[in-house]
């Protein structure tokens, strides 16, 4: 009778190169996406003001359309792991995201979804090599219109993709927002831009100005109700004191 003997087989360790992949991938920091680039909002108020003007009009433009999402000077970071590729767009319009407060826009949380409109207002602090920068980010990252105003030269300039690209619109003058509905029209001393209903994008002091004559033209028309009124009253009153005399006078009204 043969003698059976059982081998116990051990597994090899672990290399040294697995054990230092494994604690390398626990061990690895979180990587932080700040909310703030430490640069100002504008760099004078006549470029913030522009900023204003268009961002908070397009807030009223869409305040009735859930999935519209606006900003301004918020920090886009398209691509998750690498928190130095970002940019803040004076203002940006991003279609199929709901509104609400966010510390920073981080397109892989947002269905991967870029900001399809973005507005650049120029001043003395970002001239052509940072605008070029900041067109060629928006023509890799998605970005289907590209608008940049100059305000003191009464300048403005737009992009639209085709395809890969982000190329000029010619005739900028009355163009028409494919996305956005908005007109711009270049005056001699300014830019106008126009809603879809015509209305003209007002400054927030225009926008209070607009309120305050469309309440004296209410109270106009709730003074002028009410004299009509008083007026119609005073004339019952009149008629009912005629009768009365013609009454005590023995007269019957009704008889005429």
């Amino acid at each position: 009778m043969g003698i059976r003997v059982k081998l116990k087989l051990k597994s090899a360790p672990p290399s040294k190169n697995s054990m230092v992949q494994q604690l390398r991938a626990e061990t690895a920091p979180e990587i932080i996406y700040p909310d703030s680039d430490g640069q100002p909002i504008a760099d004078n108020t006549k470029q913030f003001r522009w900023i204003v003007v268009i961002k908070e009009n397009l807030e009223i433009l869409f305040a009735n359309v859930d999935n519209v999402f606006i900003a301004g000077d918020l920090l886009w970071y398209p691509t998750q792991g690498n928190n130095t590729i970002r940019t803040a767009p004076d203002a940006m319009v991003v279609f199929g995201r709901p509104k609400g407060d966010r510390g920073s826009y981080k397109q892989w949380e947002e269905d991967n979804l870029p900001p399809q409109v973005v507005f650049e207002i120029l001043s003395p602090g970002n001239r052509a090599t940072k605008m070029l920068q900041k067109t060629l980010f928006y023509q890799r990252y998605g970005v289907e219109e590209y608008y940049v105003y100059d305000p003191d030269e009464i300048e403005l300039t737009g992009f639209t993709r085709a395809g890969d690209w982000l190329e000029p619109i010619e005739a900028i003058n009355g163009w028409i927002s494919p996305r956005l509905g908005i007109r711009f029209e270049l005056k001699q001393d300014t830019l106008e831009i126009y809603r879809p209903d015509g209305q003209k994008f007002l400054t927030p002091v225009e926008l209070d100005q607009l309120r305050e004559q469309e309440r004296q033209r209410a109270d106009l028309a709730q003074a002028s109700l009410e004299q009509e009124q008083i007026l119609r009253q005073q004339q019952q009153q009149r008629y009912q004191a005629l009768i009365e005399q013609l009454r005590q006078r023995g007269i019957n009204p009704e008889q005429f």
